[in-house]
């Protein structure tokens, strides 16, 4: 019996109808509001074409994916550095050492306290460290990896502890059933919420714009106050969310490609092992 039919009953043939009623309301009722939403925008004459007009001038294209690309820097030396502190840091808090045990539970409490706009605004208000691109790599690696830390110790903590204790017995050190038993399995667990926390990285590259780097919503903020282009705030919101989303979707779809990969080699590996063990039968 699996966790959540331990946990959970399967729902009846009424419970069935009811979920299907729900889900029906549910879609009506967001399909509603952003027919609102749309209706809304054409009356305010958002939808016009001189609203529009600013996106067909090269110069604005090339910007707007140069902001594209410097948005898209920072999550990856963000995503990259909070990875790998924050796999530091998980190694520090599941030490069997309190020297190390200790230090990396207080580096993780406190980045995990303090908000991200302050972890920016000190390193370069505080620390001048030039390029706004610093700041912002520095805050989302610090903030980020703290909050990796915990899903990455959690994920090894979530395992039964017999496998562990097994491969104690026969004689394999911790870093051996660390890399080769333990880490395998939390990361196929992991990952859900590993790629939730890619997402959130890769939205708060947008707090750059407090401190004036030049991401996607900076230029949109700048863009959207041109009085040439009729201040085109609502139409670049549109074009600079729909980026937001493509990004978003992309990075999940990334995610379970990669997920299914590793169950497909899964396979192969114990359809390998089945196939060995009958000929050694034989």
């Amino acid at each position: 019996m699996s966790v959540n039919t331990a946990l959970f009953d399967f729902p009846g043939p009424k419970a069935r109808i009811r979920h299907r009623i729900y889900a029906a309301v549910g879609v009506i009722a967001i399909a509603a509001l952003l027919g609102f939403v749309i209706w809304r925008f054409a009356d305010s004459g958002q939808f016009d074409a001189r609203r529009w007009e600013w996106i067909q001038y090269e110069y604005v294209q090339v910007a707007l994916v140069d902001a594209l690309v410097n948005t898209l820097r920072a999550f990856a030396a963000g995503a990259v550095l909070a990875l790998a502190f924050g796999a530091i840091l998980a190694a520090g808090r599941l030490s069997d050492h309190a020297i190390l045990r200790v230090p990396a539970a207080a580096i993780v409490e406190f980045f995990r306290a303090v908000p991200l706009v302050i972890l920016i605004f000190v390193f370069h208000y505080g620390f001048s460290l030039g390029s706004p691109f610093y700041s912002v790599v520095l805050g989302l690696m610090l903030y980020n990896g703290a909050v990796f830390a915990e899903i990455f110790r959690a994920g090894v903590l979530s395992l039964p502890r017999g496998q562990s204790e097994a491969a104690y017995a026969i004689g394999m050190r911790k870093t051996q059933v660390m890399n080769l038993i333990l880490l395998p399995q939390a990361l196929r667990a992991m990952l859900p919420v590993i790629v939730s926390q890619m997402v959130v990285l890769l939205k708060d590259t947008a707090l750059g714009f407090l401190i004036t780097y030049k991401e996607l919503l900076d230029y949109a903020r700048y863009l959207g106050g041109i009085a040439e282009f009729g201040r085109p705030l609502i139409p670049l919101t549109i074009v600079v969310a729909a980026l937001y989303i493509a990004m978003c979707l992309l990075l999940t779809w990334l995610a379970n490609y990669l997920g299914r990969r590793e169950r497909r080699s899964e396979k192969h590996v114990e359809h390998d092992d089945r196939l060995e063990k009958q000929v050694e039968a034989v």
